[in-house]
Formats: C-alpha cells, structure tokens, sequence
C-alpha cells in the first residue's frame, strides 16, 4: 500500500527540505513540486519527494483524517 502523508516543512537547503510529523523528521527532495514551499508550509510527501504544496487547512483536516482512523496523534 502506498500513502502520501502531509508534512510541515522545518528547513529548505537547495532541493532538499527537512519536514515533519507527529515528532519524525525526514528529508525529501523538492524536484517534483509545482511551486516551491516556504518553511511553515505544508507539502504532500511520497517516496522520498514532495509531490504538491498542501493548503495549511487542508494539511491539517487530513492530519487529523490520519489521527481518526489509525488512533495515531500527530500534531
């Protein structure tokens, strides 16, 4: 099963970005976005790479889809 998981950028360096979950922290590679992201924004994340910029309201709804329905806490 494949899941692509909305995260808050913390850090950009070049084509790399440190973003966050639930207290994980990845880095994920920026070559595939539309539209850069700015630290604080949100990013969708799949397979190492952020695939779409993500509304900060629309990150946080599916956060808490996420939350509901694996019993997870993640912000």
């Amino acid at each position: 099963m494949c899941l692509a998981v909305p995260m808050e950028v913390t850090a950009i360096n070049d084509k790399v970005a440190d973003v966050e979950i639930g207290g994980v922290t990845r880095q994920v590679r920026l070559e595939l976005i539309d539209v850069a992201p700015a630290i604080g924004d949100f990013v969708i994340v799949h397979a190492g790479f952020a695939i779409r910029r993500l509304d900060r309201e629309d990150a946080l709804e599916t956060i808490k889809l996420f939350q509901e329905g694996l019993d997870l806490e993640l912000v």
